[in-house]
């Protein structure tokens, strides 16, 4: 398979554990784009931090961010589509979750990407790798604040309990109206109804007129999941998650050891 477009997602798949592309993987992707192959990241990341290593891996074009609830592009900000969860969901699901779970901090995504909202509290217990913002710029406002308006991705976390356990917490409500995931990071994230990487992905090809039987996607998590199972080929990496591995119609090493570019390489010849 010789792929129109490439779509991987970055923590984990693309980046090394240093958060880095490796040289291999940069010549990888070079040669992909030399043969007019789009090079799109998918990640649960917002524009800040795809920023941070756009130089690295030459991203200039259009990029999936917020679990696919948005694209933008990165070379003039240009959005192609934003799903926004309404306020009114948002509210539905703090009210149930603080019913049942104490202690719980919440922040809000909004104005493609660019505004992160915090509640008071938030901020203590952040770090500079969960959102690549400093908590220091983070602030922190009563959580009405955080749900009054729509927002790209719901971010709930706890000081002490595990996302997974809170990810379940929250399944077990039996609530709807919104899609929730985890992607390895420190809390559960929410989308709008639906939202999914893979969703996402299919508006951006069909805007691209890309089939699907011509993408291949790259990941390494729950949030991948659903972008594995619709692509042409699904590369999981290595030591991932069972329920990522069966979604997936091949593993590739590992990020550390260039499983991406290897992959690569071998589809390019």
């Amino acid at each position: 398979m010789t792929p129109r477009l490439i779509a991987t997602d970055l923590d984990g798949t693309l980046l090394d554990s240093a958060s880095a592309v490796s040289p291999r993987t940069r010549r990888a992707l070079d040669a992909a784009r030399s043969r007019g192959i789009h090079v799109i990241p998918v990640t649960a990341r917002q524009p800040i931090g795809l920023r941070m290593i756009a130089a690295e891996a030459a991203f200039d074009d259009w990029a999936l961010c917020g679990n696919g609830a948005y694209a933008t592009h990165l070379a003039d900000g240009r959005m192609l589509f934003a799903e926004e969860l309404p306020s009114e969901t948002l509210r539905t699901l703090t009210e149930a979750l603080r019913a049942c779970v104490p202690d719980l901090l919440f922040a809000s995504v909004r104005d493609g990407g660019e505004t992160f909202v915090a509640q008071h509290g938030y901020s203590q217990i952040a770090k500079l790798s969960d959102h690549k913002r400093d908590p220091r710029t983070m602030g922190g406002v009563p959580l009405d604040q955080v749900l009054a308006a729509p927002s790209l991705k719901l971010v709930i976390r706890h000081p002490e309990l595990a996302p997974p356990i809170l990810f379940n917490i929250l399944r077990d409500l039996g609530l709807t109206g919104f899609e929730a995931t985890l992607s390895g990071a420190p809390f559960v994230e929410v989308m709008a109804a639906g939202v999914t990487k893979a969703t996402g992905l299919a508006r951006l090809c069909e805007h691209l007129e890309v089939e699907r039987a011509d993408v291949v996607a790259f990941g390494d998590a729950l949030n991948d999941v659903e972008m594995l199972r619709w692509a042409g080929r699904g590369v999981a990496m290595a030591g991932a998650d069972r329920l990522v591995l069966d979604a997936a119609d091949e593993v590739a090493a590992s990020n550390d050891q260039d499983g991406v570019a290897q992959v690569l390489e071998r589809m390019l010849g």
